[in-house]
């Protein structure tokens, strides 16, 4: 049980060899932290006895008071705390932190359903946000103890979207059936939700846009025996289609795939380059060059596969890899869709995966907006709170209206594919969803600037208060370059488009 104090009982504890301080009524004793504290004895020892509720708001997060638990003591008597303090699940109360479904908007799109599932995917997802940032942090391959703790709460599967979780119990006690691309939204969103960009792409980056060139292309044999080992989590899983001299150009890869002489295996040779998740794949989708064009294989992790590591700026735990082929072989029964045919393949996921990363995109900005928020309200300079400047409203201003803006389109882009076939969704999406993706990342970019301007040096530095806009800032160019670059989504966007201008139309 909690104990409880006065303030005068606290005040009683300010010698360096006993220190109690107060936060927001909460009593910590400091004597056994003050050696190991990062920022040094004098700043505990100014506070000692006293409410040190505005100091340590104005140098640390509300993670540290959770992480320190250890060393509250109690409360403060007849005292009621003046701070909102998060719990796991928690829909967030500061404006355009959450979608406005979430802010007690009416919408059009999101059941009641919804709103249970994303509470049950927060939950889940919180409880495992500490160990997430462990991997982010050290770079480490995530263990396969925690992917497989997302794939038994069918969280793998949810990614991918309404085709994979068949099977699967949901969060929330969502139907398969039910599933939807706004379920799939809501995921997407969640899992930005930790902001560690590294460690997403290294479980979910190259799952989610190789394991449909399976599902869709995959002979029914193959599909049995990889699916439910990737979306349990059991085995790793990537695409690999980039090399060396090839990126948006697929037309030129160089690597071969060769049919044996008695037609049991191809026998491959290349190499690739920039394979998210390729470091901890057990399983490649390849694009290879066969004798009358382009192929697609699944390839395992067997001799004459070899892959090494490329640190890039989200971190390690991406897996990011340069992978050898040296004289693999591959059964025929590998080969996804049908030879020389692979094109199809290739492009069959384009739209899906720059959907995925729209919605991790707008997550990503919604957290450093929030972070803004929170931290022009609190901070004081000069005598008064950053947010008394205009200029720093006018920044948030700017912010909000261009995220609240792609939001919405990214909203309707998913009403549409809810209400289309993947032919339709095919003729009719894929413009707007790069055009949709090329000012996304302009949004980032406006986004990370601003917010790296009202942060200032924090902004700046991987830990702490400025965490997740030192985060974006660093990461934000992988959605501008990965999944089509800002200059071919938008050139693409307006070829689309003239696909259905009409000839006799003039001014």
């Amino acid at each position: 049980m909690s104990k409880v104090f006065s303030r005068g009982e606290v005040a009683k504890h300010s010698s360096e060899d006993d220190i109690w301080i107060i936060i927001d009524t909460a009593v910590y004793d400091m004597s056994r932290f003050i050696d190991m504290h990062p920022g040094g004895a004098f700043p505990i020892l100014e506070y000692a006895g006293k409410d040190a509720t505005d100091a340590f708001y104005g140098l640390h997060k509300q993670d540290v008071l959770i992480k320190y638990d250890r060393y509250k003591l109690g409360t403060i008597a007849n005292e009621k705390p003046q701070i909102m303090f998060y719990q796991p699940g928690d829909i967030s109360k500061v404006p355009y932190a959450e979608s406005s479904a979430w802010m007690g908007y009416k919408s059009p799109y999101f059941n009641e359903n919804h709103f249970k599932f994303r509470i049950a995917v927060r939950q889940i997802l919180d409880g495992l946000k500490n160990e997430a940032r462990e991997f982010e942090d050290s770079g480490e391959r995530p263990s396969d103890k925690f992917v497989q703790k997302l794939g038994a709460a069918g969280l793998l599967a949810a990614n991918i979207g309404p085709d994979a979780v068949q099977g699967f119990q949901l969060p929330g006690g969502v139907k398969p059936e039910e599933y939807d691309y706004f379920y799939e939204m809501i995921v997407h969103e969640e899992f930005a939700r930790w902001a560690c960009p590294g460690l997403g792409s290294g479980i979910l980056g190259g799952m989610t846009i190789s394991v449909p060139t399976v599902i869709n292309f995959g002979k029914p044999e193959l599909k049995a025996k990889i699916l439910p080992l990737v979306l349990s989590g059991k085995k790793r899983m990537c695409l690999a289609i980039t090399e060396p001299t090839t990126g948006s150009d697929v037309a030129n890869i160089k690597t071969t795939a060769k049919l044996s002489s008695d037609g049991s295996h191809y026998i491959v040779n290349g190499v690739k380059k920039w394979i998210t998740t390729g470091a901890f794949a057990d399983y490649f989708s390849t694009a290879v060059r066969t004798d009358g064009g382009i192929s697609m294989l699944l390839i395992e992790r067997t001799e004459g596969v070899e892959t090494k590591l490329i640190k890039t700026s989200s971190g390690s735990s991406a897996g990011t890899a340069y992978v050898t082929f040296d004289n693999v072989k591959v059964p025929v029964d590998n080969l996804l869709g049908v030879e020389n045919e692979g094109f199809k393949v290739v492009l069959s996921n384009f739209n899906h995966e720059r959907y995925i990363m729209l919605c991790g995109a707008t997550m990503a900005a919604r957290l450093v907006v929030e972070d803004c928020f929170k931290w022009a309200n609190q901070r004081k300079v000069f005598g008064k709170r950053l947010i008394d400047q205009p200029v720093i409203r006018n920044k948030l201003a700017g912010m909000i209206a261009q995220l609240e803006s792609m939001h919405n389109w990214l909203e309707n882009l998913t009403y549409q594919m809810n209400h289309m076939d993947y032919k339709e969704q095919s003729i009719k999406l894929a413009g707007p969803l790069a055009l949709c993706k090329y000012q996304m990342t302009r949004m980032l970019h406006h986004v990370s600037d601003d917010a790296c301007q009202i942060f200032g040096g924090r902004a700046i530095t991987k830990t702490g208060m400025g965490r997740n806009i030192e985060t974006l800032q660093r990461t934000y160019k992988f959605s501008a370059i990965l999944g089509g670059s800002e200059e071919i989504m938008a050139d693409l966007g307006v070829r689309q488009a003239l696909k259905y201008f009409p000839q006799n139309a003039r001014l």
